[in-house]
């Protein structure tokens, strides 16, 4: 029998050790596309042959998955999985899975540093550092204790963000349709309606998942009804926020300040260059995930997300668990 191979489309990470090992173990072999993120071709041609890919940033759509027909398995590094068609893939029976909750803590003390930066005003005091040492970059300041801070989506991240803002702030609302009320509860949040959370939050934090329900749900229509100097925390998905509604929000002062780790498009292109040069905007580089125990548990659990797949098992992270028996 011939040795299953695994090909990894998307570089990015300082080694691929982790995965080596696992694969190793499981009687595999592993390659790395050395091309340019964007040649969809070379990806099709380097990987074929190969039982199963494992992807960041490349769209696995039908066409893809046509080009790659000895493909049998996928896998995402990550939570999020937008960049993947779970129909065209069940339709041809390819498992697929991402990673799920590898980077809880990392996400959501990202979240809470770009809310005290926010607050703080600390990009504004650092441009006005010479100038205008010793006066706040705002008059208006207030404490962390005072805040109303609301939450859309109370999944993994969400609900570590929650219980770690709670003791600071005098109160925590959360949105999350598909959560049982007993786990606001146990998180230290009152369930509410998305317009009472954008009319009553002083700091309103994304952690939902990007799906057609959530695309563009903060738009021009939901900053109009958020309460006037609210901050705005994105580090779920970029999508999820309309980027030129808040840029003309943040213009008007309904929206005081933004802390942004995420983009529609990423690196984000020229279109967004008013947004990112707001003074009371603080943007990082998608790295919210990122910190040593998460990114070594995001290389080796996808890893062995694929490893069982090989062996014809379901991982607890497999997104269509269906689609062997569907294609059949």
């Amino acid at each position: 029998m011939a040795t299953p191979s695994i090909a990894i489309l998307d570089q990015g990470y300082r080694s691929y050790d982790i995965e080596r090992r696992v694969f190793e173990e499981a009687g595999c072999r592993l390659s790395v596309f050395a091309g340019e993120r964007h040649d969809r071709k070379g990806k099709f041609s380097f990987a074929q042959g190969a039982a199963g890919i494992m992807i960041r940033w490349t769209d696995l759509d039908g066409e893809a998955l046509d080009r790659m027909p000895s493909v049998r398995y996928a896998v995402r590094y990550g939570v999020g999985y937008d960049n993947v068609d779970l129909a065209a893939a069940t339709a041809r029976g390819v498992l697929v899975s991402n990673v799920q909750g590898y980077a809880t803590h990392s996400v959501s003390d990202h979240a809470l540093a770009l809310l005290l930066a926010c607050l703080r005003e600390l990009r504004a005091g650092a441009r006005g550092f010479r100038e205008h040492y010793g006066a706040p970059p705002r008059e208006e300041m207030p404490e962390l204790r005072q805040l109303t801070v609301g939450i859309i989506g109370l999944g993994r991240i969400g609900s570590a963000f929650c219980t770690k803002v709670r003791p600071l702030v005098r109160r925590v609302l959360a949105h999350d349709p598909y959560v049982a009320t007993e786990h606001f509860q146990a998180v230290g949040a009152e369930p509410v309606g998305l317009e009472d959370l954008l009319r009553e939050s002083d700091a309103i934090s994304l952690h939902c998942a990007l799906t057609t329900e959530t695309r563009g749900m903060v738009g021009t229509v939901a900053l109009e009804q958020v309460k006037p100097g609210a901050l705005l925390i994105n580090t779920a998905r970029g999508p999820v926020m309309e980027e030129q509604a808040l840029l003309s929000a943040l213009l008007a002062g309904r929206v005081r300040g933004a802390g942004l780790d995420v983009f529609h498009d990423e690196p984000p292109l020229g279109n967004l260059d008013g947004l990112l040069a707001h003074p009371r905007v603080i943007a990082t580089g998608h790295y919210a995930w990122h910190s040593i125990p998460a990114g070594e548990e995001l290389q080796r659990r996808a890893a062995e997300n694929m490893a069982a797949m090989l062996r014809g098992e379901t991982p607890a992270d497999c997104l269509n668990p269906g689609a062997a028996t569907q294609a059949g």
